[in-house]
């Protein structure tokens, strides 16, 4: 591919726009010498105003998503998206998230381009846990690791019973909960059916990627590397 149009599917700007970056010498090697349009050069070594590229397609991006920001392209309110570079909107392939967090739901969330590993990641198949830490509204009654273990327990309006979840308990009102589904807020809903309710959510591990270890403040990303994917499919 030429580097023009690696230029532009990272969502630099249209052709016109990026032809403009070379012809204003801005488009250089790490030598600082000058790059052309047509050049095909790794992309590790170009850089745009003295920077290095945006992560070349194939990315995942972590993120620590805020409460309040939503993962919709169309919602009007706060997006995840309002997190990133503008450019990273226009970036072909698209950046998806993989599997979503609600607005009132904080922490770990996986963005990428890649849609095999979006949906290796996702499929039920895989059975990749997801960890969440909850803040209830009433004391645990005691019983809910054992129904969650169960692999009885039914949502309303469902007619599949949940896969067997892990709960551990944190103190009367909290509790970390790990789960191999991904259904509609299913960590709310489970705890509903035990008659009680979630009044603050975070997520703080996919697989083997955990929130602490990648060190991001609420807002802040940063795209993984080979070991960061190899923690991924190995909790």
């Amino acid at each position: 591919m030429s580097l023009l149009r690696q230029i532009a599917n990272l969502g630099y700007g249209s052709r016109r726009e990026v032809l403009a970056l070379f012809a204003d010498g801005r488009v250089t090697g790490a030598d600082g010498e000058p790059l052309y349009g047509d050049d095909r050069v790794p992309h590790e070594t170009v850089r745009i105003d003295g920077e290095p590229l945006d992560p070349a397609p194939g990315v995942v991006i972590a993120l620590d998503k805020p409460v309040g920001y939503t993962c919709s392209t169309r919602d009007p309110s706060r997006l995840i998206y309002d997190l990133l570079p503008p450019r990273f909107r226009l970036r072909k392939p698209a950046l998806s998230t993989v599997g979503r967090l609600d607005r009132d739901t904080s922490g770990l969330l996986l963005l990428t381009d890649d849609g095999q590993l979006l949906h290796r990641i996702i499929s039920p198949k895989s059975r990749v846990p997801k960890v969440y830490e909850a803040e209830l509204a009433q004391d645990l009654a005691g019983d809910e690791a054992e129904r969650f273990a169960s692999g009885t327990l039914m949502l309303e309006s469902e007619t599949t019973p949940l896969a067997p979840a892990h709960l551990e308990t944190l103190g009367p009102r909290r509790a970390r909960l790990t789960v191999t589904e991904g259904r509609y807020h299913q960590v709310r809903r489970m705890f509903a059916a035990t008659g009680n309710a979630v009044v603050a959510l975070r997520r703080v591990a996919v697989g083997g990627l955990r929130l602490d270890a990648l060190a991001l403040e609420p807002g802040q990303w940063r795209a993984l590397d080979a070991a960061d994917l190899a923690r991924l499919f190995s909790p």
